[in-house]
């Protein structure tokens, strides 16, 4: 099936929870997505300008520690199947796209936890500095702007690719129904040490069961999760 199929199929499926019913059809539920979407552009603008001295730091350090771009845009699936680039600051070499194909060419253990989990837990791609990016999670803040732009939001799913997508099953719909997030249940409980499976479980239970105060709770654990550093890599 090819990926616009996937994104009609999932699409028309939008709206309707594991039981049937309609996720957008109460004016309360309804106006608390509103307030959200106020909410992620509100706190994006302000994060973005407070943090500008940290962001502009980390951009100086990433450029001038190899002389690679300071961004990367990794295209993600959104809110109704459309596509965008998810920003982040790089964390990789500016080779790594080359040296992933040589790496699974060669090292089948490395294939299959790439094909099971889309990590890899030692990756030789990413940079000394990528490395402390990626645990301390500084590495997402340009994701503000994606909040920005209405792309994603503070909270909701993972963002995933194309090609990660098919992986949700019955449960596209579920994950095609909001903006991705900044942080989630996944990164709240246990990021990579989970299974891609649990992973997708999390999601559809967070669509299912969406609230405003829930999204507070989940923010609330965000930061004690990125203090752990649990699964981060």
């Amino acid at each position: 099936m090819t990926w616009e199929a996937h994104s009609f199929e999932g699409w028309s499926r939008i709206g309707r929870s594991a039981k049937g019913g309609d996720l957008h059809s109460s004016r309360p539920r309804a106006a608390g997505r509103s307030f959200k979407r106020a909410m992620d552009f509100f706190v994006a603008i302000t994060a973005l300008i407070l943090l500008a001295p940290l962001l502009l730091l980390v951009a100086l350090i990433v450029k001038f520690s190899d002389r690679g771009p300071v961004f990367y845009s990794h295209t993600r699936i959104g809110v109704g199947g459309a596509p965008f680039g998810c920003l982040k600051f790089r964390t990789m070499k500016t080779d790594a796209s080359a040296q992933l194909a040589e790496l699974l060419r060669n090292n089948p253990a490395a294939r299959s936890e790439w094909e099971e989990t889309r990590k890899l837990k030692d990756d030789p791609r990413i940079t000394a500095v990528g490395d402390i990016l990626r645990r301390s999670s500084i590495d997402e803040l340009p994701q503000l702007i994606n909040i920005v732009r209405g792309e994603m939001s503070l909270v909701g799913p993972r963002p995933v690719t194309v090609e990660e997508l098919p992986r949700y099953g019955e449960h596209m719909w579920a994950y095609m129904a909001v903006r991705p997030g900044l942080t989630g249940h996944w990164q709240t409980s246990g990021r990579n040490d989970v299974s891609y499976e649990y992973r997708v479980s999390l999601d559809a239970h967070y669509v299912s069961n969406w609230s405003l105060g829930r999204d507070f709770v989940i923010l609330a654990k965000t930061i004690p999760a990125l203090f752990s550093q649990r699964g981060s890599y």
